[in-house]
């Protein structure tokens, strides 16, 4: 399977269970909460659809553009989704601080990628001239 194709399966796939989450948090969760942990589960949903979106631009660009450093973004923006995401619901629903260092490596993660993405697209800019 090309890269292209597994981003954007990745892709639907992380906006799938971001609107999910969404719901959980608003219906489910909405009164076993406090508002410090609400808040958490509120920044990973919008972080993972913000980036599940960024995916979805990058399997239609990867068609357009085929890139190393645009697969390599993709890979650090779904591990940055998994680690940022993925430690703040874990946090908010038990409060574990054991988990609270990997929510700045995912972020760093997803800097990370969106940095990678730049280059490509400036590389991209260089060969067209």
């Amino acid at each position: 399977m090309t890269h292209y194709r597994t981003f954007l399966i990745a892709a639907a796939l992380i906006m799938l269970s971001g609107v999910a989450a969404g719901a959980f948090g608003a219906h489910a969760l909405a009164h076993r909460l406090a508002a410090a942990q609400t808040s958490m589960w509120q920044t990973a949903v919008l972080y993972q659809l913000v980036h599940g979106l960024g995916l979805v631009g990058l399997a239609s660009l990867a068609i357009r553009l085929p890139s190393s450093l645009l697969s390599l973004a993709a890979n650090l923006m779904l591990t940055g989704i998994i680690l940022f995401s993925g430690s703040l619901y874990a946090l908010s629903l038990s409060g574990s601080k054991w988990l609270g260092p990997l929510t700045p490596i995912g972020g760093l993660c997803l800097i990370s990628s969106w940095a990678f993405v730049a280059i490509a697209g400036y590389r991209a800019k260089r060969q067209e001239e």
